[in-house]
C-alpha cells in the first residue's frame, strides 16, 4: 500500500530492453518496478517505496527527505577548468550579460 503522504518523486519510462514500463523514484535509485502498463509500474514503484521505508523505520535507518519538501538556496558551486571559466566569461562579455545570467540561461534550457 503506498506511504500516507507521499511526496517522493516519481518517474515511468518504457523500457526497450524488457518490452516493459519501468517506475523508478529519485530519491531511491536503486528501485524499480516493471510492468505491462505506465499506470501498474506507478502504483507498483509508489509500493516498493513504501515497503522499504516501513523497513527502514523499524531498523531505525535515516530515510530520505523527498526532494519536493527540500528547501533549495538557488545557489551551487560549479568547478570547470579554467578553458571553460575564460570562454564563458568571453560568451557573457560578448552578449552584455553577466556569467551568471549566462550559466542560468544554459542551465535552464
Amino acid at each position: 500500500m503506498p506511504l500516507k503522504n507521499d511526496h517522493y518523486t516519481y518517474r515511468v519510462t518504457w523500457s526497450e530492453e524488457d518490452k516493459e514500463h519501468v517506475g523508478l523514484c529519485a530519491e531511491f535509485p536503486g528501485l524499480s518496478w516493471l510492468s505491462k502498463t505506465p499506470e501498474a509500474a506507478l502504483k507498483g514503484i509508489r509500493n516498493i517505496v513504501a515497503d522499504i521505508t516501513n523497513d527502514m523505520k523499524e531498523n531505525g535507518e535515516k530515510i530520505p527527505q523527498p526532494i519536493a519538501n527540500k528547501n533549495y538556496s538557488g545557489k551551487f558551486m560549479v568547478r570547470v577548468p579554467p578553458e571553460v571559466h575564460r570562454n564563458l566569461a568571453i560568451q557573457a562579455a560578448e552578449s552584455g550579460v553577466s556569467l551568471n545570467r549566462l550559466a542560468n540561461s544554459r542551465l535552464s534550457r
